[in-house]
This record gives C-alpha cells, structure tokens and sequence, in this order.
C-alpha cells in the first residue's frame, strides 16, 4: 500500500497569547481572582496558553453586564437589527475559518480536516441560519408575540469548543437573550477567539460575556440568581447536578447529555456504505462524540462479511498529527479521557469480550489510543452500557427488526440511533419504534441547523437546532 506524504497545516495562520483574562462587557478585563490554568495541546503536550479561573464574583459580574446588556439594548433592538449582527458575525467566521481550524485543533486534538470541513461550516451556518428568524420569530409557531427570557448562562464541552458555542449563542441572541458563556477548561481558544468576533462585528458590550474556569465557575454561572436561562451540554452526570440545583428557581433549562447510539445494519444494507457509515459513526473526532454509534447491531447472518470490511477499512485509518491534512484520527483530548477510555476497554476484556485494533504505531508523546472493536459483547458489558467517550466500537448481534428494537433501546441513554436497510418501510419502521431522539437512515453523524437535535432519558430533554431550539429561549 502507498504511503501519504506529510500535508501539514501551517500554524502561523493563528496568534495564541500567552496568556487570557476575561471577557466582560465588551472588554478584557482581568480576573478578581489569582487562580490561572494551562491549556496544552493534547497532541504534543505543549503549553499553548494559560487563562483565568474566573471566581464567583467574576461570574457576577459577567451576569450584571449581561443584565444591562439586555435591559438597555439587546432586547430593545428589532430582529431586523438583531439579524445584522448575527449575519456580520457569521461573515466573520467565514472569513477566518481557516485561522479558527487550526486554533480548534491544535487546542482539541481533532484532525485538521475535520475543523475545517465540518466544525468551522457548521458554526458559520448556525450563525446565518438563526440570523433569519431573528425577524420571523412570531412565525414560529411559538405564539404571536414570544419574548426573550432574560440572560442566558451556556456552558459547553470540549468535543466541539466552537461548534457548541454556536448552537447555544446563536439562537439565544436571534431571540433577543443575552449571553453568559463558559467553555471548557481544556479548550477555551475558540471562544477567546469568538471573544475578538464580537468585538470585530461591534456587537454591543455584554451582549455576549466569556468567562473561563472549571467546575466551580461552571457551578457559579448556574447558580447566579440573576439568570433566567441555563444550558448545558455535558456529561449525565453534572446534568443530573445542574437539574437538581435549578429546580425550582424558575430558570428554563436545556441538558443535552450523553449517549450510547446503536447502529443497526440489516443484512439488506449497502455493506460497503454502511462500513463507511460505521466508522463516521464511531471514529469521527477520536469518537469524542455523543451522538457516537458506539454499539454497531448487525444482523446475525452478515456478521462475519461485515466485519471482515470493517476490519480492511479500519486498517487504513492514519493516527497522528492532528494539523496534517491526512490524518484521520487524531489526539485524545486530555489525559484523563485517555484513562477513563483505557479503564473501561480494559474492563471489557476482563468481562470476556474480544478486543480487535489495527496495527497502528502510537506517537511518543501526547494522549492516543488506536481505534478499536470489541466483538462478543453482551448487553450486560460495560462496554455495551456505558458512554466511553471514545474511538471504541462494541459489537451485537440480532436476528430480527424486533430483536433489534429491544437492544437497542435496552440502554439508559436515548439520543441518536442509525438504520442501515433498502427498504423504506423497515426505516419508518424502525424510527417510530426506536426510543432516540435522532434516528438517522443510512447515513450517521449528519447534522444541520435547520433539524433539532436532543435525547430521551439519562440523554438530556430539550433540543436545540432547527425552530424547535428557538423554544428554549423564548418565554412561550
């Protein structure tokens, strides 16, 4: 087999500082508080930056320019007028994509290709798609006159730094919000650099607020009295913590929170379509990915066939460099992921499945793990119940649509599904019967702003995406 050249992305198209305080209010400010974290580049370990934990009072005062914000210009602005900055700010995006996928990945870990080509298309989208119904928001079937809810407390994960920023900011500002933000601690580049997009589109001051920190600043945005509105996308975990500390303060809440997605191949599917299927499913971002299909439900009789693909596919992956352009996996995001991926693999060997990975030479340094398939998995496995987070793919069987059904949703998660089969009807089927709140037909990890997106059970309640998201910061 012919060997890639190296295609690496130049990093001189971005301009890390040393160091980043706070965005309140239209500035920089420094934090009130000493407490400062590294971010590293989980591909090399190198320190790229440090940036402020913000404190509580950090926190209160984001919210109170966010108050004003809202009280004296956002909410007092037409949509019309709303839209412009919107638009502008998505023009932006586009215009520096390239400078925000290397930032993306370098801070994250994901191939180059996929910020470029996925990530950085997407958040563009999100932010020209809610600028049109930012004046059409009577026509959304929420009501004549729906009204924003006040500000808005978002905190996002580390799997899609910026492509989450865009799912919650934009359709909180279309609706006349205003935004308090927190990115996660390992990957808080992006949304600095949103930080400077703001700036550059004159977006009012403290229409948008980024504060930076771990859980505790997370936990003090959350808890504020003074916000109306809490999102959340994250583990099930710390959503079951955020549901119980806002319960009963009157603050509307999203969770969108993890998954276990089965990917259901019928011995009528396109196998070489659903083998590519597979591998977007589970593989796509290290399967830093909450929607991942990460349990793959063949049909008994085309179990062998389909492996024997996968396993050919599979062997062709490249690992490495996430700034080369043929990378195809990149760098797992921290080194406690790594662990807690390592752990559980672990424990599927232990509980007696069989583990399967490419030959595939692991870089010195960094955080990596090969990708990898465990087939005789039981329902009762670990593997088969819990969320991984990782380039991990567990392998049932089934004999029947109805057998099928029944695996798949013997889960306690509930966010996304796929069905691979020929036949329409067996789609309909399946998606009607399937307890997901995405059920994708012969494709996987298809997203776009036009469609929501949210779970069932321990996956979180709400969605986000589409006119439906438009609910969430409305108060209908």
């Amino acid at each position: 087999m012919f060997e890639y050249a190296p295609a690496p992305e130049s990093r001189d198209v971005v301009d890390i500082r040393p160091s980043y305080g706070l965005f309140v209010n239209g500035e920089w400010v420094d934090s009130l508080g000493d407490e400062r974290e590294k971010t590293i580049n989980p591909a090399s370990e190198e320190v790229l930056s440090e940036f402020s934990l913000a404190s509580e009072a950090d926190v209160d005062r984001a919210v109170s320019a966010a108050r004003k914000a809202y009280e004296s210009v956002w909410s007092q602005l037409p949509g019309r007028e709303r839209a412009k900055y919107l638009f502008r700010i998505a023009r932006i995006i586009q215009e520096r994509s390239r400078e925000l996928a290397v930032l993306e990945s370098l801070d994250n870990g994901k191939p180059i290709r996929e910020s470029r080509d996925v990530d950085l298309p997407l958040v563009a989208a999100h932010f020209f798609y809610y600028a049109g119904w930012a004046d059409k928001l009577g026509h959304a079937g929420l009501g004549a006159d729906p009204r924003p809810l006040g500000v808005a407390a978002q905190v996002i994960p580390w799997n899609f730094p910026l492509l989450m920023l865009a799912w919650k900011i934009a359709p909180a500002l279309a609706c006349g919000n205003t935004v308090v933000l927190k990115p996660a601690e390992t990957t808080p580049l992006t949304a600095l650099a949103f930080a400077e997009i703001c700036r550059q589109a004159d977006l009012p001051p403290g229409v948008v607020n980024i504060v930076t920190g771990a859980g505790a600043t997370g936990q003090a945005l959350v808890n504020h009295p003074d916000v109306n509105k809490v999102a959340f996308t994250g583990s099930t975990e710390v959503g079951r913590m955020i549901a119980r500390s806002v319960a009963g303060s009157g603050k509307k809440l999203t969770l969108e929170l993890g998954g276990k997605a089965a990917n259901i191949v019928f011995d009528d599917a396109a196998l070489d379509q659903a083998v590519e299927g597979i591998v977007t499913g589970i593989f796509f971002n290290q399967g830093h990915v909450c929607c991942a299909g990460s349990r793959l439900l063949v049909q008994e009789s085309i179990e062998a066939e389909l492996l024997e693909a996968l396993k050919r596919r599979l062997s062709t992956l490249r690992l490495g460099d996430p700034l080369d352009k043929n990378t195809d996996i990149g760098a797992i995001n921290s080194a406690a992921q790594l662990a807690k991926i390592r752990s559980l693999s672990e424990a599927g060997e232990r509980e007696g499945a069989e583990r399967w990975s490419p030959s595939c030479p692991i870089p010195d340094k960094g955080f990596w793990f090969p990708p990898t398939v465990f087939t005789g998995v039981a329902q009762s496995h670990r593997i088969a119940r819990e969320e991984i987070f990782g380039p991990v793919l567990s392998v049932l069987t089934f004999r029947t649509p109805a057998e099928a059904v029944e695996k798949a949703n013997n889960s306690p998660f509930g966010l996304s599904a796929g069905v691979w089969t020929e036949k329409g009807s067996r789609i309909l089927w399946m998606a009607d019967k399937l307890r997901a709140g995405v059920v994708w037909a012969n494709t996987f990890n298809r997203f776009d702003p036009t469609s929501p997106f949210g779970g069932y059970k321990e996956s979180g309640y709400g969605r986000e995406g589409g006119r439906h998201g438009l609910e969430a910061y409305l108060d209908v």
